[in-house]
């Protein structure tokens, strides 16, 4: 039986991402996203510890419009990740893992991430 002409399965132009597969993937690349934008924390620890003259040019950077955007998604993958973080940690108890279940609590963790980011930065806004 040759195998040379067989697709592989799931063939990526083929396959339907749902919103489980999706979700797993943006889980993983705001830990990533988590882990790149610490380096902003320490970048502004650093300009704080180093004098008032860094630590004024840190918050323009920050400030500008390209770092409040950054800033904010940095917010989103934070509370992304952390209601993934809890929504798995429901599944480990041995809770919603019928199929209904799971794209409830996909759907919940996406929008309380969205909320909570909204009012994180409505409370904390300048």
């Amino acid at each position: 039986m040759s195998t040379v002409n067989r697709p592989l399965s799931p063939h990526l132009q083929i396959y339907k991402p749902q919103l489980t597969s999706v979700m797993s993937i943006t889980h993983r690349a705001t830990g990533v996203a988590l882990t790149v934008g610490t380096l902003l924390l320490v970048y502004w620890l650093s300009a704080a510890a180093i004098g008032p003259e860094a630590h004024v040019d840190a918050g323009r950077v920050l400030g500008s419009k390209l770092g409040q955007l950054i800033l904010f998604l940095f917010t989103w993958a934070l509370y992304y990740h952390l209601c993934a973080g809890i929504r798995h940690l429901y599944w480990d108890m041995g809770r919603g893992l019928d199929l209904d279940s799971v794209y409830l609590s996909g759907k919940i963790t996406l929008w309380a991430s969205i909320g909570l980011t909204f009012v994180t930065w409505i409370i904390a806004a300048p």
